[in-house]
């Protein structure tokens, strides 16, 4: 089995890092492939750098030179995974929702602690628009930028354990969700630190995309994901992929 896990920022050191950790719980035998887009910011932490990406990952996933079973949009609260789910057949799992539902299975409630606050709103309106909102306690912001998640790891997991551990007492939590893919390998220290079940959105993808793929699931073509109508797109490398 080959997942590709496409990050959706161009920092590589970052794909990286999101590759390692999809790695750490893959079966056996899958190969994981991590996909840097080619075009876009090197952190997504708005709703301009974010639709960037999504056209950015849908044009570095159908170009991939090779076969692959499932994509994982390694981004918390991105825009883009409707369109990848329009251009292929084989199944497309958001970290959002992969990380999200998996909570659900440990705990009555989740709360999810992410980057700046200014990524919440369009976190939350992500997790309304899965159905995944209605046992979210909070979305809570650690005030780091995406990028200093890797500059300053102590920092970073010091910050997130103060929001996990205000999220379980004040918001009642009882899973931790880690919302941003630069924050894939944290789980474990923010776990021990907080005493709660802690979901790492990559990792949690992985086990999805994994399981879809042996039920022989693919992404439904009767409606809403049926492939774009064929028509001249100008300017932009974009074929149909199957």
């Amino acid at each position: 089995m080959r997942i590709l896990v496409a990050n959706v920022n161009t920092t590589e050191s970052m794909t990286e890092g999101i590759a390692a950790s999809a790695r750490s719980v893959a079966s056996p035998g899958t190969e994981i492939i991590g996909l840097t887009p080619s075009f876009g910011a090197e952190s997504c932490e708005g709703n301009f750098e974010s639709y960037l990406a999504a056209i950015a990952v849908m044009e570095s996933v159908v170009n991939y030179d090779g076969e692959f079973d499932a994509v994982i949009q390694a981004g918390y609260g991105e825009h883009g995974r409707e369109g990848l789910q329009e251009l292929l057949t084989v199944p497309v799992v958001d970290i959002t929702e992969a990380a999200a539902s998996t909570a659900m299975y440990v705990g009555r409630s989740y709360s999810v602690v992410t980057t700046l606050d200014r990524t919440v709103p369009l976190i939350e309106d992500r997790l309304i628009l899965g159905g995944l909102h209605d046992r979210c306690a909070s979305v809570r912001s650690s005030g780091l930028g995406v990028l200093e998640l890797e500059e300053d790891p102590e920092r970073a997991v010091a910050a997130i354990v103060a929001e996990a551990e205000r999220a379980v007492r004040e918001d009642r939590a009882e899973v931790i969700v880690l919302g941003c893919g630069g924050m894939a390998g944290l789980e474990a220290q923010v776990r021990e630190r907080c005493g709660v079940p802690v979901v790492d959105g990559v990792q949690a993808a992985v086990a999805v995309a994994e399981g879809l793929v042996r039920l022989g699931l693919s992404t439904s073509k009767s409606r809403t994901y049926a492939a774009p109508r064929p028509k001249r797109i100008t300017g932009f490398r974009l074929p149909a992929a199957g």
